[in-house]
């Protein structure tokens, strides 16, 4: 055997011991998460919500949306925050320096008027040019400032909040009703929260009325169907089990609480990385292990969170791109907890567990898929290596996949269309023929292009949320609130 051939074999075996470890450990967090999805969907009621309310021990939070250019979603998104089924919250957009009519749309579709005031400024930010108030909804603030980044106008609006609470929400995002009451629920049973995660599911394909998703059909793009398959299984069987474990790492920019003053104790989110909502976790868990004081940080699967996902290729690969360098970057920045007993399960097995399987993931991935199809062409492949490798690289993704996919239609009922069901099914088993390793071959690329237009936002073609009106009877109910 040829010294090149012996590292062909080599990497074989490194690869398929490498997915070996992987299936057997995303095989434990299925089982974690599944669990802790099933519990909090039998524990949480509509009875237990109301108590919440009539008690009065609810916490008032401050709604934050970044937005940069997003004239042809804000309105349906800013509706869908201000007649959230919420006893005391107010909602702060930054326009971030936005250059098409995302200002006008929203002082047209919300009456704002400008208004003196004064707010400390805890964390540095890019000027704020001016404020303005609605006078449609007194507790809407739209405040204009110069780009910083969407990091930046995050701080901005931390800087103008009033509340204890604060929820960054992307300005592409609809929130249900009561996402908020669910997800608050957490930080009155543990005055150590300081912060709680809510799941992200796409809305392209869904129904939306007057700022609500109202009713959800599959998209027509498979590029769309195979995203909402990836969603669910990332959040229902991925951070519900590291939430169960008490090592989540991750809270989606997308939707996610945070206790404010714990935000401000380690200086807001950083604006020098492309995944400022990860490093911002990080940050937190390290601060206050260092510092011994007690404090959690859960996943919740129940509050949701409606996006607009990628419906082109180009659009879905920039964005994974994004999202591992900025992945990268936080592990970097973070890296003195590599390893480290002295942040526990965190440092010894989340934090190791991020650098294998997802920083250097892709790399391990494609090296092993390249050197299986240059020992084909060699003619040096054995067959037993090549199932072995088949079955532990593609078919245990697509085991979890439908795992996940049956959480969604079956236990959430969040497809009613047995069609519906039935191509979701369909997804997670295609997901796993081509789409996947297409995704991975643009994080490998990424992971060589790490540091690059850390502070931009990341561009994306998008269709828009429909934003018609709420019908009469909802409009008079918001504004009774």
């Amino acid at each position: 055997m040829s010294m090149f051939e012996a590292v062909l074999a080599a990497l074989g075996v490194v690869t398929i011991v490498y997915f070996a470890v992987l299936s057997l450990l995303y095989g434990a967090f299925a089982l974690i998460g599944l669990r802790a999805v099933i519990l909090e969907s039998r524990q949480t009621s509509d009875t237990e919500l109301r108590d919440l309310m009539e008690r009065d021990v609810f916490k008032p939070v401050s709604i934050i949306v970044p937005a940069f250019n997003e004239e042809r979603s804000i309105v349906a998104a800013v509706r869908s925050f201000v007649t959230l089924h919420y006893p005391k919250f107010e909602v702060i957009v930054i326009s971030d320096g936005s250059t098409d009519g995302t200002m006008d749309r929203l002082i047209e579709a919300f009456a704002l008027v400008e208004e003196p005031r004064v707010w400390a400024r805890t964390l540095s930010t890019e000027p704020v040019t001016r404020v303005m108030r609605s006078l449609r909804d007194p507790g809407l603030i739209v405040a204009e400032k110069a780009n910083g980044g969407k990091a930046d106008a995050v701080n901005a609006g931390i800087n103008l909040a009033r509340y204890p609470l604060v929820a960054p929400v992307d300005s592409d995002c609809l929130l249900d009703a009561q996402a908020i009451l669910r997800a608050t629920r957490n930080f009155v049973k543990d005055d150590s929260m300081i912060a709680v995660g809510g799941t992200v599911r796409p809305l392209n394909g869904a129904t939306v009325v007057g700022g609500r998703a109202t009713a959800l059909r599959m998209p027509r793009r498979w590029i769309e169907r195979l995203q909402i398959v990836e969603y669910a299984r990332a959040f229902f069987l991925g951070r519900a089990g590291w939430s169960r474990m008490g090592a989540l790492l991750i809270i989606s920019g997308a939707f996610g609480i945070f206790r404010r003053d714990a935000v401000i104790k380690v200086g807001g989110f950083w604006t020098e990385t492309l995944g400022e909502d990860m490093e911002l976790v990080m940050r937190l868990h390290k601060e206050f292990a260092r510092s011994g004081l007690p404090y959690r940080i859960v996943f919740s699967p129940d509050p949701i969170c409606w996006t607009e996902v990628p419906s082109d290729l180009p659009t879905l690969l920039r964005q994974r791109s994004r999202w591992h360098r900025g992945l990268l970057t936080n592990l970097w920045r973070h890296r003195d907890m590599l390893c480290n007993p002295r942040f526990g399960r965190l440092g010894m097995f989340a934090v190791p567990f991020f650098w294998l399987f997802e920083g250097l993931g892709p790399v391990i991935e494609v090296v092993g898929f390249t050197s299986l199809l240059v020992s084909a062409a060699l003619g040096i492949l054995d067959m037993q290596v090549f199932w072995l490798f088949l079955g532990l690289a593609v078919l245990h993704g697509m085991v979890l996949s439908q795992v996940a996919a049956g959480v969604e239609a079956m236990l959430l009922q969040r497809y009613p269309s047995t069609s519906d069901r039935l191509i979701l099914f369909a997804a997670s088993l295609v997901e796993f023929l081509g789409f996947h390793q297409l995704v991975a071959v643009e994080r490998f690329l990424a992971t060589f292009q790490t540091g690059a237009r850390r502070r931009r936002w990341g561009a994306m073609t998008r269709t828009g949320i429909p934003s018609e009106p709420s019908p009469p009877s909802q409009v008079a109910a918001s504004s009774r609130r």
